[in-house]
Order: structure tokens, then C-alpha cells, then sequence
């Protein structure tokens, strides 16, 4: 039972019969880490269900104002409905059977013996814990094909995932770059009703604003210069399956309403044409940018992000969970050894230490990209710990690496302002090797070009020169 695992188990016991609510809360304290709360009927049980989740209802059939046989038909319809066990006296078993059809669990006759009362409750929240268990598992599968990790807060996302990718709804998956956000949408149409309808990414960034538009709503022939022939657009192409529009908050504003439009009302209009089209697409977005933020800014519709905003999905940065850093390592590793024909490595000792204690601002890209390198130039059979960035080559704390930086209280700085004095010699750093060259150095450091300019601006380093021809522009 859940309450063996020393969690609170919720129970709500809903009787008009002060009397009978007391009995059964004293009945129920028996069982370890039950909490009770109690209801007078059904609306009053309604708005307790509506303010926190309980595991398990108790429900009297007859009572004013809103029946039990009611409360069931209505918490059963809910999400993640609690197990429901309704009360019924002698001789009305026949409204016992409705409830179970209509949804509750079980039911347990007045007057009430003690050991009947209590295998019931136990069986109801046995069931609860299993159906969490294989939530937690399933979702930990899905996401496990995508994205490997160990960390509990990587546990939790798998079981968010699993639960929002089973019902019809807009997500919107929000962190940093390099997190593995594109992962996590492919876990969410694994999980979802439409796994086997088909899938379809966008990259906001990536088109001109006209570019952006026909891709994505599509276009007549001739309804722009270039436009030889007509096209369907992703839209019409994820018909009856998911969209994924990555970068989103780089979507241009003119395109941001036509997004609103597809939401609300289900239609597309393709360029150059008068009439909409209906689809039937699931919308997955993505982004490193706080949308809310950039709405309040008038950067970004405000109708726009609640419409995509119905469930948030955030990726922690992998600051967050050093412990995903070693079984990551060790899945780069063994790809980019059989990738390079190394042979065995030797790994120094310590090895994923150093790396754990590395703040990784390009997050899991950053990581690959270190581990590709290592392996790539690695020497008779050793990793060279001298190509890795200077904090983990010295084998000192990641603390180290800001010694130069005074503690607040010398020169006023404090944590912040130390993590981004690092951060911002690493991305000198990467200009420096890369002689200037930004996207050079956006690669070197795993993160995206957009993200290397925010961070230049950030850091008051946008008017640094640039060198080589693939870095221009």
C-alpha cells in the first residue's frame, strides 16, 4: 500500500451522517499515512476534489442537494479520476451495482464491519498504486527511447509525458538549449492516441517570414515568386497527426496569427487561396525562450501562448541532474567508439566526476559534442583529459574555475554573477579557437547560433569580430 512507503494517501468520506463520517474517519486511522477529509454531500465533496487530489472517495448513495450515484457519474468523467467505494444499506444493493457501472470501484454495506471496511479501502488503494506505478514506468519507457537518464527529476518528466501524451492536448515544452526538448516530443506522440499518424517537425527559425508561411500553411502555384506549382503545406501533411513547431517564440508575428487561427478555430489558408482547409493536427511547440515574458513585452501574442501554454512541459538543464551525466557519458562513449573504430578506452580515474562537476551550459548537445571529440582524438587507447575545458582538466571543483572571481563581499559578486564570469570566458574561449568563427563556436560549445548571439549581447561581446566565411552575416 502506498502509505508503507511513508507517503500521505488522501481520503475523502462524503455522508450527510455527521455520525457515520466520524466512524468511518476513525475506522480509517487504522491504516498508516491515510489522511481523511470529510464532506456532507456530494457538491460539497465536488469542490474538495476540485481544490487538491485525493486517491480514494467514500460515498453515501442517498444524500441532499447531489446524490452519491451523481458524484460518481461526475469524478469518474475526471482525469486521473480517484477510486471510488460507495455505501449502501441493506436490501439497496441494486443502487450499489448502477454506481459500479457507472464507474466507482466497489461498495461495502452499512452496518459497517470493520475488517470488510478495511480489505476494501486496501484493495482500492493497491489498485491506485499499481495504476501510478505502470503510469510511471510506461512513461519512464517512452521517454527512455528518446533520452537516457537516471535523475528523479528525468522520472517525473517521463511520467508527465506519459500522462499528456495520452490525451489530445497542445504542450509546450520549454528549456534551455541542448536539453533534448525535440526528444521529449517524440516520447509524447509515442504515448499518444496518434503514434501511428504521422509526425512532422518545423524549425521557426530556420525560413523567412514568406518561407515560414508557405511551408507551414501551404501555397497555390504562382502565389509568390518561385512558387512553380502548388504545395500542401505541413499543416495539411500532419492531417490527423502532430505538428512540432520547434523555437517557437521565433515564430514572426503576422505567422503567430495564423498559428492563433489553426487553434481556435481548425483551418488553414494556404497562400494565394481564399478558402480555408480543416485539419486535424495535435500541436507540439518548443522553446528555449520565456514565452510569458516575451508576451508581456508585446513580443509575442498573449492569446497565442495560454492557447499553446494548456500543458507545460520543462526539461531541466543538466546542471539540474548531475547524476544523468555518467549513463550519458557512457551511451556517447560507446557511440562514438564503435563510430571511430578506437578500440577500448581507458577511462582516467574520476573521470565522470570531473565531468559532473562541469556547470554544462550547452546542456546534453554539450556534453556529446565534448565526448566526441575526446574519443575522436583520443591516444593509444587513453582519453586525454587535456582537450577538456580547463576545470575538469585539472581535475579541481568546478568552484575552482571561478577562484579568480572575489567572493561577494571583496568585489560584490555572488553566485550569479560567478556562473556567468564562467560562462562568459567559456564562450571567449570558443571564439578564440574558432578564430572568431560564431557558429564555429556555437557548435564547440553545444548550443544554437541564436543562442551564442543572446549570449554575446548578454554579455556585451555582439560587436567582437567575426572571422571566416561561415561565421559571417
Amino acid at each position: 500500500m502506498r502509505a508503507e512507503a511513508n507517503e500521505t494517501t488522501r481520503v475523502l468520506v462524503v455522508d450527510d451522517d455527521a455520525g457515520v463520517r466520524f466512524t468511518l474517519k476513525e475506522m480509517l486511522r487504522s491504516l498508516r499515512g491515510v489522511e481523511v477529509e470529510q464532506a456532507e454531500d456530494g457538491a460539497a465533496a465536488l469542490e474538495k476534489l476540485a481544490a487538491r487530489p485525493f486517491e480514494l472517495v467514500i460515498t453515501d448513495l442517498r444524500m441532499p442537494r447531489m446524490d452519491g450515484l451523481e458524484l460518481v457519474r461526475r469524478v469518474s468523467a475526471t482525469p486521473r479520476a480517484p477510486r471510488i467505494i460507495v455505501i449502501t444499506a441493506h436490501g439497496s444493493e441494486r443502487f450499489a451495482v448502477e454506481a459500479v457501472k457507472a464507474g466507482a470501484y466497489d461498495y461495502f454495506r452499512k452496518p459497517f464491519d470493520v475488517d470488510e471496511l478495511l480489505a476494501v479501502v486496501t484493495r482500492a488503494l493497491e489498485s491506485v498504486r499499481l495504476r501510478d506505478e505502470n503510469e510511471r514506468l510506461t512513461g519512464e519507457l517512452n521517454l527512455s527511447r528518446s533520452l537516457v537518464f537516471s535523475s528523479e527529476s528525468m522520472g517525473r518528466l517521463a511520467q508527465l509525458v506519459q500522462r499528456a501524451g495520452s490525451r489530445d492536448v497542445t504542450v509546450l515544452i520549454t528549456g534551455e538549449s541542448g536539453t533534448g526538448k525535440e526528444r521529449v516530443a517524440e516520447a509524447l506522440v509515442r504515448a499518444s492516441p496518434r503514434a501511428n499518424r504521422p509526425y512532422l517537425r518545423f524549425n521557426c527559425a530556420a525560413l523567412t517570414e514568406e518561407l515560414a508561411e508557405a511551408e507551414l500553411f501551404g501555397h497555390s502555384k504562382g502565389a509568390f515568386t518561385g512558387a512553380v506549382k502548388s504545395r500542401q503545406g505541413l499543416f495539411r501533411e500532419a492531417d490527423g497527426g502532430t505538428l512540432l513547431l520547434d523555437e517557437v517564440g521565433e515564430l514572426a508575428p503576422p505567422l503567430q496569427a495564423k498559428l492563433l487561427r489553426v487553434l481556435q478555430e481548425g483551418e488553414v489558408r494556404p497562400v494565394g487561396e481564399d478558402r480555408p482547409v480543416k485539419v486535424d493536427v495535435r500541436i507540439l511547440a518548443a522553446t528555449h525562450r520565456d514565452l510569458r515574458k516575451r508576451a508581456a513585452e508585446g513580443q509575442f501574442r498573449e492569446d497565442l501562448y495560454y492557447r499553446l501554454n494548456v500543458v507545460q512541459l520543462r526539461v531541466p538543464p543538466l546542471r539540474e541532474r548531475p547524476e544523468d551525466i555518467p549513463v550519458l557519458s557512457r551511451m556517447f562513449l560507446d557511440r562514438f567508439i564503435g563510430r571511430f573504430h578506437t578500440g577500448r578506452l581507458t577511462l582516467p580515474e574520476g573521470f565522470f566526476e570531473k565531468l559532473s562537476a562541469l556547470p554544462w551550459p550547452g546542456n546534453v548537445r554539450e556534453l556529446e559534442n565534448t565526448l566526441e571529440s575526446l574519443v575522436a582524438l583520443s591516444s593509444d587507447g587513453e582519453l586525454d583529459l587535456a582537450l577538456l575545458p580547463t576545470p575538469v582538466a585539472t581535475g579541481a571543483p568546478a568552484t575552482t574555475a571561478l577562484a579568480e572571481v572575489p567572493p561577494r563581499g571583496e568585489d560584490g559578486l555572488g553566485l550569479k554573477e560567478r556562473v556567468e564570469a564562467y560562462e562568459r570566458g567559456l564562450i571567449l574561449d570558443a571564439l578564440r579557437i574558432e578564430g572568431g568563427n560564431r557558429s564555429g563556436a556555437a557548435r564547440r560549445l553545444g548550443i544554437g547560433r541564436a543562442t551564442l548571439h543572446d549570449k554575446l549581447r548578454k554579455y556585451g561581446l555582439d560587436s567582437a569580430p567575426e572571422e571566416g566565411g561561415e561565421g559571417k552575416g
